[in-house]
């Protein structure tokens, strides 16, 4: 098997037990903060180890680097905090529909930071994305989906954009860390992570009963752990475009499992809104264009 093949079954496999993520955050039925928090800790354990087997442990860092670090760990746990949040007031469905459109923020932020061109392609693509924002706004949660007031379902689509900004504000900040092993970055941001949550975590009162315990295992060794390792591996073997693609297994099985598990059916303008989040969020990291290519001179 080739390096190419190895790394789309890696990139797969993240995304496969990354779409069962709001299951699983759901069916368990635990605290956000407790869940974060060991999710943190396991995390971090499981990267040291990946680190370590990898060769990502340096000998020293920068400050700059670990500043750097630092405000991506901070980024991250609030885009952790928000999409869970999110799950239980707009649905997985809707709320990973709409923090796919972290690419466009991703966008604004290049073009503040970097000076980075945006095209009337791109902006094309980001009014398709708001217009589908607009749509899962304005309709109205059916009853077998979602229980709640329509303050906490909007709520929950602002809370998942709100995880959207953080996770584009935490890639920018990996990308002024160029130099640095991903590995490396993803264990620096996990153990800030625990270090800000700490304090609201309740470390006094430990839960009991080895159910709680196997829950925060496999939310930090195995959401976060192993798929960290099988993103970055994924993402050192394959080209861009491949990556972005394959990128959208994440909503489609979050969906299809928010169906399977909870009978979550999107409503026609839900459904419409989030089919056109996720176009132009392909269209935007795939590098689509309505445009005609020009006809090559004929000699």
């Amino acid at each position: 098997m080739n390096e190419k093949s190895i790394g789309t079954l890696q990139m797969m496999a993240a995304m496969l037990i990354s779409g069962t993520i709001g299951w699983f955050v759901v069916y368990s039925g635990q605290p956000i903060i407790p869940l974060l928090f060991w999710r943190c800790v396991f995390g971090a354990a499981t990267l040291a180890l990946v680190c370590a087997l990898t060769g990502s442990l340096p000998r020293r860092l920068t400050l700059r680097q670990i500043g750097w670090a630092a405000v991506g760990g901070v980024a991250i746990v609030l885009n952790w905090l928000l999409i869970f949040a999110s799950f239980s007031r707009a649905s997985i469905s809707v709320a990973i529909a709409v923090y796919n459109t972290q690419p466009f923020m991703l966008i604004g932020l290049g073009a503040l930071f970097f000076s980075e061109r945006i095209t009337a392609t791109k902006l094309m693509w980001l009014a398709i994305a708001f217009a589908g924002v607009l749509l899962i706004v304005q309709a109205r949660p059916s009853a077998a989906a979602y229980a709640g007031p329509d303050t906490a379902y909007i709520a929950g689509v602002v809370m998942a954009l709100g995880a959207a900004f953080f996770y584009a504000v935490a890639s920018i900040v990996t990308k002024k860390l160029g130099d640095m092993p991903p590995h490396l970055i993803a264990l620096i941001h996990v153990c800030v992570g625990a270090l800000m949550i700490a304090p609201f975590a309740d470390l006094t009162n430990l839960p009991a009963g080895t159910r709680v315990w196997a829950d925060f295992l496999v939310m930090g060794a195995v959401y976060t752990g192993l798929v960290f390792a099988l993103l970055y591996g994924a993402i050192q073997k394959l080209p861009t475009h491949s990556i972005g693609a394959l990128s959208f297994l994440y909503p489609i099985v979050a969906m299809v499992v928010d169906f399977l598990a909870f009978d979550h059916r999107l409503k026609p303008l839900q459904f419409v809104g989030s089919a056109a989040i996720l176009l132009a969020a392909a269209g935007m990291t795939l590098g689509w264009s309505l445009q005609r290519a020009k006809p090559s001179a004929q000699p």
